[in-house]
């Protein structure tokens, strides 16, 4: 019977399988890495779609895609905000920028409003709210347009617009989700928003049995 240390003396490195590592990287290189002398070394780099593989295809293509919510509102990504001719198209005359670390593009040619709002779950949305629809109304009021727009025009600022809409039209949030899905099929609002878009219904809700109750009270008086 072999004793341990006739075991570790038997034990050598060149008797292991050699193993290696298969990574891909973000811009879809695959690479191949080894251990040597208790280093990482590289030992092979494929490029993207040379026989190696697939990786992915970046889009590179812009989203100028603007969903029309009414014919004052409109919802878009940063792309469409900072293309001139979709603007002009579209009529803009107002900008809602609640986009984060994107600039204002066209500042002597539309009034803008940014309100850096960061696209995580755990951001309280609808603290936000009263600053955007006050602007929105007052652009409304004005008889202006206003393109809605975070980075992709996905999550943040459809956020704030089916928010405005369920504020406004005091209407549910599954329906103003609806209406701006039609008009912007790729919306998508984070599961936090969601969370506390269907919280807001519950809030306008009871705000809303609460005038009604109000004016009973004025009438009967």
């Amino acid at each position: 019977m072999h004793s341990l240390n006739q075991e570790i003396k038997a034990f050598s490195r060149n008797n292991l399988r050699k193993q290696c590592t298969r990574v891909t990287t973000l811009t879809g290189k695959k690479i191949i890495e080894t251990w040597k002398d208790a280093r990482i070394h590289v030992v092979e780099e494929v490029e993207p779609n040379s026989g190696g593989g697939c990786g992915y295809v970046q889009d590179l293509s812009l989203d100028l895609q603007v969903g029309v919510i009414k014919p004052w509102l409109l919802l878009g990504s940063q792309d469409a905000a900072h293309d001139l001719d979709t603007l002009k198209k579209y009529k803009v005359t107002h900008i809602l920028n609640v986009a984060y670390g994107v600039e204002n593009a066209f500042l002597s040619d539309f009034t803008y409003k940014s309100i850096s709002i960061l696209d995580l779950p755990e951001t309280n949305i609808l603290s936000y709210f009263p600053e955007c629809f006050d602007f929105i109304e007052k652009v409304k009021m004005k008889g202006g347009v206003v393109l809605v727009h975070c980075n992709a025009g996905v999550s943040r600022a459809a956020a704030v617009v089916i928010g405005f809409l369920m504020n406004s039209e005091e209407i549910s949030f599954n329906s103003a989700f609806s209406f701006v899905k039609n008009a912007r099929p790729c919306v998508c609002p984070n599961a936090g928003f969601v969370e506390q878009l269907r919280a807001y219904q519950g809030s306008e809700e009871s705000n809303k049995c609460d005038r009604i109750q109000k004016l009973k009270g004025d009438n009967s008086s």
